[in-house]
């Protein structure tokens, strides 16, 4: 009997505005710009909120009302949550209202939604720290299970997130980690045994994150009673699938008139129709079912582009010396002790900034151009790197005065 184990990552960042060589000494409001749509947070998060928040939120409560064995699990990023409260609060009620159903669990992951582990293990706890006490303070769970930015995982993630307590860990199904194990079932990671593993089932979660709305598919339209179908299949061939995805697949990647709602809203039903197939979540998961065997990742690996590696991050010299430069600063800033510097240059952390100024295929209209404001990587490097070097002439102005 297969389980279905749906989990969606909500994150917004906080973009970077077109910050000027001239700005450096004199503007320290690096991460919201009035004069420009495409770089307007707040209206960012307002358009995403009317297409895909609010009614898919309302789409998942009338499903768990209608069907009470319908589980999901969402993971949020901090800076996602903190701009929630700030400007959209009844976006942040709407999920709340949904997790009180005590259907969907929560993960932890860091706040910034950064690559902090890459560099810093001293600032990754710090930052998964502060999630975890956001969860708690507005949802009052307290996480047990773990995935990292954008799926980012390898042995020695696995291992640092046992040591900090956490019961599972989601990674993506990559083909070259799997070989020719399936992704439906439960696994350790490599040399442990207390932490277990999940793994995406990419092609079933891509059939509705990436190829839903596509004509030239050959299974176009995909309906739920076809998806249900092909979960069904999977009877006596796994324990449980894995279908990990951006909730903005619903009405934001995938427009409202895809018939994406309709699916979504009929999918639950469809499945329950299999009577071998019912829902969990990833802790669920984890307490029901016994890995069949290791996963050995030594190289990192995530859920971005067809590569499914760091390269989305760090295939570009550019790319490289912006993360190379904002934790070279970590010690200094530190040292300061200024609350609103240290916020800013963790806020400078978020991955998306370093996705921004990825080259790969930018003139083929790929994915990197979504939600993306800038013009071209270059710009997104020119704005980075600005704000970088006023934190930094922030820094030393505030060691000279003391």
């Amino acid at each position: 009997m297969p389980s279905i184990c749906f989990y969606f990552q909500v994150h917004q960042p906080m973009r970077i505005k077109k910050y000027r060589f001239f700005d450096i000494g004199q503007d320290h409001n690096y991460f919201n710009d009035h004069s420009d749509t495409n770089l307007n947070n707040v209206k960012i998060l307002k358009k995403v909120s009317d297409k895909c928040y609010l009614p898919a939120n309302r789409i998942l409560l009338e499903m768990i009302r209608q069907h009470p064995e319908f589980k999901i699990s969402f993971s949020f990023s901090g800076v996602f949550l903190e701009q929630l409260e700030m400007f959209m609060p009844e976006v942040l009620a709407s999920f709340q209202e949904l997790v009180a159903t005590g259907n969907v669990e929560i993960l932890d992951e860091t706040y910034y939604h950064s690559l902090s582990f890459l560099y810093s293990p001293e600032e990754f706890k710090h930052q998964v720290g502060k999630h975890k006490k956001m969860i708690r303070r507005l949802f009052g769970l307290t996480p047990r299970a773990f995935r990292n930015t954008e799926l980012i995982y390898n042995n020695d993630l696995a291992r640092a997130v046992e040591e900090m307590g956490y019961k599972v860990i989601l990674a993506e199904g990559a083909d070259h980690i799997l070989g020719w194990r399936s992704p439906n079932f439960l696994y350790r990671p490599q040399g442990l045994d207390k932490i277990k593993l999940l793994v995406k089932n990419y092609k079933l979660s891509d059939d509705i994150a990436f190829r839903f709305s596509e004509r030239s598919w050959k299974e176009h339209p995909l309906t739920a009673g076809k998806f249900a179908h092909w979960v069904a299949e999977h009877n006596g061939n796994g324990e449980v699938i894995n279908l990990f995805m951006d909730y903005e697949t619903f009405g934001e990647h995938q427009w409202a008139d895809t018939g994406i709602f309709e699916f979504l809203r009929h999918l639950p039903a469809e499945l329950a129709q299999k009577s071998d197939i019912d829902f969990v979540t990833p802790s669920e998961a984890a307490a029901r079912y016994r890995p069949v065997g290791e996963l050995d990742a030594p190289h990192f690996v995530s859920w971005a582009d067809t590569e499914r590696d760091l390269s989305a991050w760090l295939s570009n010299d550019m790319q490289r010396e912006a993360m190379e430069k904002i934790y070279a600063l970590e010690e200094e800033i530190k040292n300061i002790n200024d609350d609103r510097l240290l916020e800013d240059w963790r806020r400078l952390q978020t991955s998306d900034h370093f996705y921004y100024m990825c080259t790969k295929w930018w003139n083929d209209g790929d994915v990197h151009k979504y939600f993306n404001p800038y013009d071209s990587p270059y710009d997104a490097f020119i704005a980075f790197i600005n704000a970088l070097n006023d934190v930094k002439l922030r820094s030393q102005n505030l060691v000279a005065k003391k």
